[in-house]
């Protein structure tokens, strides 16, 4: 089998609180003190080069002086950068610390019981308290927050519309303040319905796994669509609330294949917001803790916009998570430049790309390079967005082993567990 399926079998994986502690940056004091200082420099050598020379054109001492002002410009600049970088290289030290730990103590505690197995209602009580967790989480920041203007698009992929045939008459359109008292509901009474789009091998097209998408149900039964909450959610602080209800589900899903016995993995798209978020990370990982071997069955989607913004404090969360036995996937490609030895450090077995990119003529050639390359790496590349048969048979001359699209299965609702 390729990667990623290679990869759905029990495993070990630690977990345990990861702390986040900012180390304080430069005070806007700081900045100012320096900026006056080197300021002052310029204009005292500006102002000694025409004293000691006043027979010189003014004009060589003004420039003197400014050079001296731009030297300390840019001695302000890299001080500020590499003071940057320090911070974030502290903050990977210390989250491989927690990591550490982590997996010590959950070393410690396979040590003392190897053989335990708890049954399905330790494992659902597990579950339901973080569910707890969550509602009590968004209590409290129903609390403080507060409707703002509207933001730009938003940067996570929204789950795909239903079609034409399953598409209920359209509602009312809805203002911010309303999606987002819809969303802050809906989180507290448990209303985020869970959508499953299969992703298949090809051409048997057989369900390899399942891309798991969000939609937040108002109490009139109305459906909000992910492209229509993402942005006031994210903007809200209320993301990392749905991501991690997204993911307790998904760990009920993958409980569920594996009563059943289906070698079967879950895509779950999650942002570099939320990767960074420290409350959420701590609530997920000691989740994981208790689930350790559904691990390997839980892939996770970043942007690859998300992936080149993140910088080095991404990068190595997503590092110490691989450590875990974490694996990721990159869509939304927009450009074919793909750093693949960068994703292979980061343990990213998986690459998604856009039907229209694939058979776009243009990029015939970076595409079968691609594919070439990803082939010996081991990265499984999946083409989405295939809606009908033509299009497959398309698909299939360029040599894609997996598809996703409606042609394959349309987002379904996912029932809950009972």
């Amino acid at each position: 089998m390729k990667a990623l399926t290679a990869d759905l079998r029990p495993g070990t994986a630690s977990s345990a609180a990861v702390p986040f502690t900012l180390v304080p940056a430069m005070t806007l004091l700081t900045h100012l003190v320096y900026a006056l200082a080197y300021l002052i420099a310029g204009v005292s050598a500006g102002a000694a080069l025409w004293a000691l020379r006043p027979e010189a054109d003014p004009l060589v001492a003004w420039l003197a002086g400014a050079l001296v002002v731009l030297a300390g410009a840019l001695v302000h600049d890299v001080v500020t950068r590499l003071e940057r970088e320090r911070k974030a290289a502290r903050r990977i030290a210390r989250l491989n610390d927690r990591v550490e730990e982590l997996a010590h103590l959950l070393e410690q505690r396979l040590a003392a019981d190897p053989g335990a197995q708890p049954d399905g209602g330790v494992r659902y009580d597990a579950v339901m308290q973080e569910v707890k967790l969550l509602q009590s989480l968004v209590s409290r920041l129903t609390e403080r927050r507060a409707p703002r203007p509207p933001a730009a698009s938003a940067e996570r992929r929204p789950a795909p519309a239903p079609s034409a045939t399953s598409q209920a008459a359209p509602a009312a359109p809805m203002d911010d303040a309303a999606v987002l008292e819809a969303v802050r509901d809906a989180l507290k009474a448990d209303r985020i319905d869970v959508y499953l789009q299969p992703i298949v091998s090809l051409p048997q097209r057989k369900h390899r796994f399942y891309e798991v998408f969000s939609r937040v149900r108002a109490a009139d039964g109305q459906q909000i669509m992910p492209d229509r909450y993402l942005d006031i959610a994210e903007r809200e602080g209320l993301i990392a609330t749905i991501d991690n209800l997204l993911l307790v589900r998904c760990v009920q899903l993958i409980r569920e294949t594996e009563r059943r016995q289906h070698a079967i993995g879950f895509f779950a798209n999650i942002s570099a917001a939320t990767l960074a978020d420290a409350e959420f990370m701590r609530q997920f990982l000691n989740m994981m803790a208790q689930n350790h071997a559904l691990v390997p069955k839980l892939v996770f989607e970043l942007s690859q916009q998300d992936l080149r913004a993140g910088g080095a404090v991404t990068m190595g969360i997503l590092s110490q998570l691989a450590r875990l036995g974490f694996r990721f996937s990159m869509d939304q490609v927009t450009d074919l430049a793909i750093d693949l030895d960068r994703l292979l450090r980061h343990e990213f077995r998986c690459i998604k790309l856009d039907r229209a990119l694939v058979l776009d003529p243009a990029n015939a050639a970076r595409i079968r390079e691609l594919r070439h390359r990803c082939a010996a790496e081991g990265i499984d590349l999946i083409v989405e967005k295939i809606e009908t048969e033509n299009q497959l048979v398309e698909v299939l001359d360029t040599g894609f082993d997996f598809g996703q699209g409606y042609l394959f299965g349309e987002p379904r609702l996912s029932r809950k567990p009972e």
